[in-house]
């Protein structure tokens, strides 16, 4: 009878788990246990799907919404209504006061499709609280123009074309607005050469540019906005400089 050698012991009273290590490795083996693996490695992975509670709609002690008084003046016309405490300038506008001409951008406060005006200046109404604005006098795109008459940026901007979508354009003209008078009142940027002689700022390209930078405009119409920025903002000083 023949002996069996060493390594042919081995293997034969090798438990089966053993063998599965040592046998030869084929490419079809490794396709085919890789497969295996693969999916219950997927199933592993996959969370279960837990069902929402009321509890966790709801947390506990979570505080119900308060509603309060609020009484402003939007583009001239006085508003007395209460609202929820938490509600925002620009959802105010859009949802209740139905002047969709403000846009829902980022909602962050970065894109400046927001921006009205709020006692002549400018804010991004989307980080806005409305309650916050108690008593203000609050301009949106819609009320610059009088009657049929375009506000003076609104015409610069068509003449111009400082915009393509026109998502962001309320909020590039309603920017441009209370940026030149911020620039009447000689408010500096961080483009201003010297800041210890302002007065009334000349508007450059650079100023208009610094200035319009919270406002973005991703249809790329730059070099219509600052065209029209600069027209308005010569035509000020021109009427500033005959009165």
């Amino acid at each position: 009878m023949t002996s069996l050698s060493s390594h042919d012991e081995r293997q034969a009273h090798a438990a089966p788990d053993d063998l599965a290590t040592t046998a030869p490795l084929t490419r079809r083996a490794f396709l085919t246990d890789g497969g295996k693996t693969g999916v219950a490695g997927i199933l592993a992975s996959t969370p279960i799907a837990v069902p929402v509670t009321a509890a966790a709609e709801s947390p506990a002690g979570a505080e119900p919404s308060v509603e309060v008084d609020l009484a402003l003046r939007v583009n001239g016309t006085a508003h007395a209504l209460k609202i929820d405490a938490r509600t925002t300038l620009l959802d105010l506008l859009r949802e209740r006061m139905a002047l969709p001409g403000t846009k829902k951008g980022c909602d962050h406060g970065q894109c400046g499709a927001c921006t009205v005006l709020v006692d002549g200046r400018r804010i991004n109404s989307c980080l806005a609280l409305a309650l916050s604005h108690d008593g203000a006098e609050v301009t949106t795109i819609e009320g610059l123009a009088r009657g049929e008459t375009l506000h003076p940026m609104q015409a610069a901007f068509i003449k111009h074309d400082g915009f393509q979508c026109g998502y962001c354009t309320s909020g590039q003209i309603c920017s441009a607005v209370g940026m030149l008078r911020e620039a009447s009142e000689g408010a500096a940027s961080h483009v201003t050469t010297d800041v210890r002689r302002i007065g009334r700022v000349q508007l450059s390209d650079d100023e208009i540019r610094e200035r319009m930078s919270g406002n973005i405009c991703r249809c790329g119409a730059y070099p219509g906005i600052v065209a029209a920025v600069r027209e308005v903002s010569l035509m000020l000083r021109s009427r500033r400089s005959q009165s």
